[in-house]
């Protein structure tokens, strides 16, 4: 034991040796001394400290050095502690020179003796105490639950009575902010608008803010009228500024989008065109536009600088990888369509486009209006090269974009211009039908639902038919014109050989899905119009199809389902029979071809269907429920078939029971007795108006009652 400690004194002896050593002679001391190899063994006590404990004992650690005052050699006696860790725990932390755990005896009591302090210079601060109240009504405020109404109504109270007169104040805090907009959550009308007048002039600093720019975004999203107006003249004369802002842009751009009125939109916008429409009197009479082409006719020796302001700005912000803005796109097409074709201009702004090498400028314009227009007539006025390497950067993204309602114009687009067929097969149709037939089905399945991707799964067969482009869709007819007129001296393949090759390369897709699928389909009043139309416009072999079709009517019609198919799993649907669509698409299906309006007859497709000899012998044992029932019109249409070869039979069948189609003739349906009971609640007042309406009105009180088919019918026995 005496030799060990010998050992160690003697590697110690450069250590301080007195409790006054100065702080910087004690560390030039542990510096130079050697390192340790051995621990120090000074006693048996379980409760003294090794030397690997002193150590671990960083710089700034306060300690009480070696007592050399009980050792005639110089040796040291190591200060006992009560364990490793509450002996490191036992030194106080030092920050920036001062002691501020002095007087604390552990580590939590300097903890506590920090949060202290930290909360002290909070109070001291502007609005310290009112800071720290909001925050309090704030916690108990934001609770969705829990916090009855009456309750709620006071905190409010109480909190408008802090903030109220120096709202300026608290928004530009990141805590009290919140509050505040809490408060504009719950608050009424009069409260917000309060608000707005007390904060207007200073909404474009806001906008700056990294978290008083949600403030902006609680108030506007109630969309109130005054409040908008307040709001929105604030950024006039500051947009060239705030969207290059990394904060203030977001705000800005939503605001244009979702909030703006139409002549809002074109005073921000027109700022893009330079320094000059920033300054413009804004209240004059006349209407502000950001039609570009209308500025430049009106100011012709104008046309260099605007074009190169937008120029400008646009390059900027692409540069920047800020190219989600829907003003930018809208900056975007203002720009093209000013543009003369093969003009350095023109060349620059293309290339300015293709260089962007993430693909995300392309990506999010598709998004937009003004960006999915702008990408559409890119696709139009490019070469077969420029369409490819625009299709490149969609890959993997065109199921999602044919639900979108502006980018799934992009692919009705490629499938006009695009004379590689193969091509847009390959990229285009692989993706949104899917490899396998599996894939196959569910995708088509879902697209039924969406009316944006029926349009893109059906435009190769069907065209710009009412079906797909419902009224709401004028905006792509337009821009479909737009683009069939590039396209006479930029493609060169005839459009109806291009329609018919993609029309061939999609069919046997659907005509499989049909095939395992056509009782979903059938329930659905869009997957009946795509059952009709792939297998009359179709070309391939369809008889599959058609028996999958027909075996879907099988059974009694007015048997209750006690095991119903189901759409998605939950929603029962009754026999084909008994819904409008079904029975439709069933009669269209055996007249095997469309009806004409000029002639006046239906066009048989070549070949033929035969459907009518196929779905007989699945209804014949149904058939006088089928022809009583509101399906009846499909055994109408059996007997006036020209290739129905059992029309003997069907005749021979339905004279036998000639009484109950009689009856069915003259016995009012449920949806006429309904109609007639709505017709008799109806006032004096408005009965007479429909009178005054004359043969429109008489037409309606004097309509058969009955089932029509079976009249019809009767008529063609």
């Amino acid at each position: 034991m005496a030799t060990k400690t010998a050992e160690s004194r003697s590697k110690r002896k450069t250590a301080p040796t007195s409790k006054g050593a100065s702080a910087t002679s004690a560390k030039k001391a542990r510096l130079s001394a050697p390192k340790k190899t051995k621990k120090v063994q000074v006693s048996e006590s379980s409760d003294d400290t090794s030397g690997d404990d002193l150590d671990n004992l960083r710089d700034g650690d306060q300690f009480d050095g070696f007592d050399d005052s009980d050792s005639e050699d110089g040796g040291a006696s190591v200060k006992p502690s009560a364990s490793r860790q509450d002996g490191k725990k036992a030194y106080k932390k030092q920050a920036d020179g001062k002691d501020i755990g002095k007087g604390a005896e552990t580590s939590k009591e300097a903890h506590a003796l920090q949060k202290k302090l930290a909360k002290e210079r909070k109070m001291a601060k502007p609005l310290g105490d009112e800071v720290q109240r909001t925050k309090k009504l704030w916690e108990r405020l934001r609770r969705k639950s829990h916090v009855p109404s009456e309750e709620r109504k006071q905190l409010l109270d109480e909190l408008f009575g802090i903030i109220n007169g120096r709202i300026k104040d608290f928004v530009l805090k990141h805590d009290a902010v919140r509050a505040v907009q809490t408060a504009i959550k719950y608050s009424t009308s009069a409260q917000r608008k309060q608000i707005t007048q007390e904060l207007q002039g200073h909404f474009s600093q806001l906008a700056e803010s990294r978290y008083a720019k949600f403030l902006i975004a609680k108030l506007v999203v109630q969309k109130e009228t005054e409040i908008r107006d307040m709001i929105i003249p604030d950024f006039y004369g500051k947009v060239r500024r705030l969207i290059n802002h990394p904060e203030a842009s977001w705000i800005l751009d939503d605001i244009y989008r979702q909030v703006a009125t139409k002549e809002q939109k074109a005073m921000l916008l027109r700022e893009w065109y330079g320094p000059e429409f920033a300054l413009l009197e804004r209240n004059n009479d006349e209407t502000p536009t950001a039609d570009l082409a209308s500025l430049i006719e009106a100011a012709p020796n104008k046309r260099g600088p605007m074009m190169k302001s937008l120029l400008h700005m646009i390059n900027a912000l692409v540069q920047k990888q800020m190219t989600g803005f829907t003003m930018l796109h809208d900056a975007m097409l203002q720009c093209f369509l000013n543009l003369k074709p093969e003009s350095d201009e023109y060349t620059g702004f293309v290339n300015m486009i293709k260089d962007d090498e993430s693909g995300d400028l392309l990506k999010n314009m598709a998004f937009t209006r003004s960006g999915a227009r702008l990408v559409c007539l890119l696709l139009a006025h490019g070469s077969s090269k420029d369409r490819r390497n625009i299709l490149k950067v969609f890959k993997d993204h065109f199921i999602l974009m044919s639900g979108d309602p502006f980018a799934h114009m992009v692919i009705l687009t490629a499938y006009d211009v695009i004379d590689d067929t193969k091509m847009t097969s390959k990229v285009i149709l692989s993706e949104l039908v899917g490899d396998d037939e599996e894939k196959a089905a569910e995708n088509i399945m879902a697209s039924i639902t969406n009316q944006y991707s029926r349009t893109t799964l059906m435009y190769p067969l069907e065209g710009q038919s009412k079906a797909l482009f419902l009224p709401n869709m004028n905006d792509d007819r337009q821009i479909l014109a737009e683009v069939h007129e590039i396209r006479k001296t930029t493609s060169k393949k005839d459009s109806d050989v291009r329609s018919a090759e993609l029309a061939a390369a999609l069919t046997p897709a659907l005509l499989n899905t049909i095939a395992s699928s056509a009782a979903l389909l059938m329930a659905d009043s869009f997957g009946c119009h795509l059952v009709t139309e792939v297998l009359l416009s179709g070309k391939g072999d369809k008889q599959k199809a058609l028996e999958a079709v027909a075996a879907v009517a099988e059974g009694d019609p007015n048997a209750e389902v006690t095991e119903p198919m189901t759409v998605d799993g939950a929603v029962p649907t009754p026999h084909v029979s008994q819904t409008p669509s079904g029975g439709r698409a069933l009669k269209t299906l055996i007249a095997g071809g469309k009806f004409n309006k000029a002639t006046g007859k239906v066009e048989q497709v070549e070949p033929p269907l035969g459907f009518a000899n196929t779905l007989y012998p699945v209804i014949k044992d149904h058939i006088v429920a089928w022809a009583t029932g509101p399906s009846s019109l499909v055994v109408l249409a059996l007997l006036e078939s020209p290739d129905f070869s059992h029309g003997k039979e069907l005749k021979a069948t339905l004279k036998k029971n000639a009484e109950s189609l009689q009856t069915a003739a003259t016995t009012a349906t449920a949806e006429q007795k309904a109609r007639q009971e709505a017709e008799a609640q109806e006032p004096s007042d408005k009965a007479a108006k429909k009178g005054k309406k004359g043969k429109k009105g008489a037409a309606k009180s004097d309509r058969p009652v009955g089932n029509t088919g079976s009249r019809l019918l009767l008529e063609k026995l």
